[in-house]
């Protein structure tokens, strides 16, 4: 196991049909701690997949450097890095069993000398024959336990002598894992290796990853476009936008505390709502003509930027969770219900304030009895409120208060 480090990691790739040069990540610092499982996200062509392939060694980067524990492996070659990496599309040898396939990178992690590789090959080839007919070879039956305890951990003992075309798309995924994992390197790369999958199979592979790594505890890079498995599966997320880090983080941390407005509607679904607000003293905002008094983390925290001078003028934020159906009062929000979806345990609603127009998302008890059409009202949750500036930048919210002190203990009398 090891920590991995990126320290100014850019890549720029050349141009093409006379455009200018692509520049795909951009002066990147990011640590991963031992042991640690990462989420990386983004849009596509944020630089993702590409700052996974400079780990592995399959491209370069254009400048700064790559740690892996102690050492810098910018320059070395992929077999050198002590790095695993499972593809998207799997990338298993045709030609080869599930076996072979496991045991593919034990078998090329040592050069061996001619007389070495006859021996090798004899073992294999008397496999079938009684035991005292079998040539041996110790280095094989290593390798063969080591297949053996892969094959145990990802229930694959049943298929070893199977070809990839007779497999399912879940048996090969797990046929790359178990590639990835007999070579017990130091660290895991994934590159989206549930996209191929379908829904439900895509939610027990994940439950296996998670557990596989868990109990390994190797560190785990893992690129992802898919929410449920970035909010799931991580202990922090990296999110990446234009080759930049745009937050880093635990999943909670990034939902609850975005720290910017790429990242409140990237990360979360549905994404967060967003409505221009006034900031008019006394910790209270004004959306249209009602004002809403805040609490919490996000009142000191726009205390604070008043007190600094900050412009009134501000982007609030609201999850589907903070906004309420509720009877009309002056201090809700009038709307009209424009869309409707039952989800089984909750229903999504779409919802359009009269004041300003402006669409908001809220989930509802999927009870409660209303159809697109309807007058409602919404009550804003006070604590709710996540507060931006004119440069799309949180608001930082204020430090937790210290705890008190703990009493001095003096000597017993006497």
């Amino acid at each position: 196991m090891a920590e991995v480090r990126f320290q100014q990691v850019s890549k720029t790739y050349p141009p093409r049909r006379g455009g200018a040069p692509v520049e795909v990540l951009r002066q990147l610092d990011l640590a991963i701690a031992d042991g640690e499982f990462l989420v990386l996200v983004g849009p596509s062509g944020c630089g993702k997949s590409t700052l996974l392939r400079l780990l592995a060694g399959l491209e370069a980067p254009s400048g700064g450097d790559i740690f892996v524990g102690d050492r810098c492996v910018t320059g070395l070659r992929p077999a050198q890095r002590d790095v695993a990496m499972v593809f998207q599309s799997y990338a298993l040898y045709p030609h080869l069993s599930v076996a072979d396939n496991i045991g593919f990178g034990l078998r090329r992690q040592r050069r061996r000398t001619p007389l070495q590789q006859l021996a090798d090959g004899l073992h294999r080839a008397s496999a079938g024959l009684p035991a005292p007919l079998r040539f041996p070879s110790s280095r094989e039956e290593r390798i063969a336990q080591r297949i053996a305890e892969v094959a145990s951990t990802l229930e694959l003992d049943h298929l070893l002598d199977r070809l990839p075309k007779e497999l399912s798309g879940g048996q090969k995924q797990r046929v790359a894992l178990g590639r990835a994992i007999a070579r017990q390197p130091a660290v895991f790369l994934m590159d989206e290796p549930l996209s191929n999958l379908d829904a439900k199979l895509r939610t027990g592979t994940r439950t296996q990853i998670v557990e596989l790594q868990r109990r390994l505890g190797t560190t785990t890079v893992y690129v992802t476009h898919d929410q449920v498995e970035a909010m799931t599966m991580g202990h922090r997320i990296a999110v990446l936008n234009r080759g930049q880090l745009q937050q880093l983080g635990t999943p909670m941390e990034l939902y609850q505390w975005p720290s910017n407005l790429f990242v409140a509607q990237f990360i979360g679904s549905p994404p967060m709502n967003l409505l221009p607000v006034l900031a008019v003293g006394n910790g209270q905002l004004q959306l249209g003509g009602r004002r809403f008094l805040l609490e919490g983390p996000v009142r000191s925290a726009l205390e604070q930027w008043q007190s600094r001078g900050g412009a009134n003028s501000l982007t609030g934020g609201l999850r589907a969770e903070h906004l309420r159906l509720a009877p009309a009062t002056n201090r809700n929000l009038p709307a009209e219900l424009c869309h409707v979806e039952s989800l089984g345990n909750e229903q999504l609603l779409t919802c359009r304030l009269l004041e300003g127009d402006h669409l908001v998302q809220l989930r509802a008890d999927p009870e409660q009895s209303v159809k697109p059409g309807d007058s409602v009202h919404l009550e804003v949750e006070a604590s709710g409120w996540r507060l931006f500036d004119a440069s799309g930048d949180a608001l930082p919210a204020a430090a937790a208060a210290a705890p008190p002190a703990p009493e001095p203990l003096l000597p017993p009398l006497g």
